[in-house]
């Protein structure tokens, strides 16, 4: 098992992964990304986001998909990790731990101070796999999201 930062030619499997993940998560209709968009996103001078792959025997099993965020209180930079995930028959050797190590080790090398990321409150055993890392949960917060009409409604409203 290697762990790698991807590259322009793993664009296709990265999204074949993201699309399992969303068959995972029970919403493949909302997986609308092309491949083109992807590579756009990761692979240009200026990318938004940047992604990790797990590689077995030269085939790309998972993916950790993750873009910088900021912290106002602590004045520095985090990861927010975006998608992980790992294909169910290499789930359990490791690989999953493995993306986990990998940016926590790129926060410290970088001065950030946080790592963070969302989990589905169903997906228990994410949820165990977290906690075992000794991520807390932030029961505290509650996400909000404009998208879609409502965003481009209230965007409009000005």
């Amino acid at each position: 098992m290697r762990i790698r930062l991807a590259q322009p030619a793993d664009v296709e499997d990265i999204h074949r992964l993201i699309y399992e993940l969303a068959v995972y998560e029970k919403e493949p209709e909302q997986m609308v990304a092309t491949i083109e968009q992807i590579n756009s996103s990761l692979f240009t001078q200026s990318p938004v986001a940047f992604c990790h792959v797990a590689e077995v025997d030269g085939k790309i099993v998972g993916i950790a998909l993750w873009f910088l965020n900021y912290s106002t209180w602590l004045g520095k930079a985090g990861i927010y990790l975006e998608d992980l995930f790992v294909q169910p028959e290499y789930r359990g050797h490791g690989i999953g731990k493995g993306f986990m190590q990998t940016l926590a080790a790129l926060c410290v090398e970088r001065g950030y101070e946080r790592f963070q990321w969302w989990v589905l409150d169903w997906n228990k055993p994410s949820i165990d796999f977290y906690q075992s890392l000794g991520a807390v949960p932030m029961d505290e917060w509650t996400v909000f999201r404009l998208s879609g009409d409502a965003l481009k409604k209230f965007a409009s409203e000005g």
